[in-house]
């Protein structure tokens, strides 16, 4: 008998939802998958934020310590300024959290595994730490690109250098999140296929056999939660990286 096929990267494809409106506008499952995690993130923090008592309780609680960490990390990485950028740090931490989080629940969809989203957040934060960084300086910013205490004649081969690494910090902030994301899933889904494969090919010895893939996932899932406020603090933290180069330029 012909074991179950395993398709460890169907999990990914994107399909239109909401009827014969979501099918006109391509509204996909990866859309609804960031409004549910918008509206999650606005619910949370409505109901945390509503009551302000001085024992807080679990909600409020949960959105006093996000608040103090990422208060935290913009303020220790981009300095008494960081405060000014707290809003978009702290809305780009929760909303990537939130995504990593959905995506490990049946029947949500994983929007962080896809290049096309985190792309696009990594070049929102590019484009605008450099607007901030010509806001700040005008055009003495582009003296950023010049390395302090290099001999002038090696200025024409280390300033281009300098510039393709500073254009190369979109293409890695983005693919870091969607790597770590979608490799964690493909090996989820492979164990299991295994898991499955045995059981329904090998009768009992399959099904004890099978144990050992399903372990590995239970394990999984514990290193799949790390990884995913891992890389949304990783994320948030690389922006107020970017943001304290524009604003100190070094």
């Amino acid at each position: 008998m012909a074991g179950p096929k395993i398709d460890a990267l169907g999990q990914f494809s994107l399909t239109t939802g909401l009827g014969p409106l979501g099918r006109a506008v391509d509204f996909t499952n990866s859309n609804e998958a960031m409004l549910a995690a918008a509206a999650i993130i606005v619910l949370v923090f409505a109901l945390g934020l509503r009551a302000q008592a001085l024992v807080p309780g679990r909600t409020q609680a949960l959105v006093e310590v996000l608040y103090e960490f990422v208060r935290d990390m913009c303020v220790d990485t981009i300095g008494d300024e960081g405060m000014r950028f707290f809003p978009l740090v702290f809305t780009i931490f929760s909303f990537i959290l939130l995504g990593n989080l959905l995506g490990l629940f049946p029947y949500f969809f994983a929007f962080t595994s896809h290049i096309a989203v985190t792309l696009t957040l990594a070049l929102f934060v590019f484009l605008f730490s450099t607007g901030v960084g010509f806001y700040t300086h005008g055009l003495r910013f582009l003296k950023f690109f010049v390395p302090a205490g290099v001999p002038v004649w090696l200025l024409p081969l280390l300033i281009p250098i300098e510039f393709i690494s500073y254009l190369s910090r979109p293409v890695s902030l983005s693919v870091r999140l969607f790597a770590n994301i979608t490799a964690g899933h493909v090996m989820w889904e492979v164990f299991a296929g295994f898991m499955l494969l045995l059981a329904a090919s090998f009768g009992v010895l399959g099904a004890v056999a099978a144990l050992v893939p399903l372990g590995l996932n239970v394990a999984l899932v514990a290193l799949e939660l790390l990884v995913a406020g891992l890389q949304a603090y990783v994320f948030a933290i690389l922006t107020c990286l970017y943001l304290h180069d524009a604003v100190h330029m070094h």
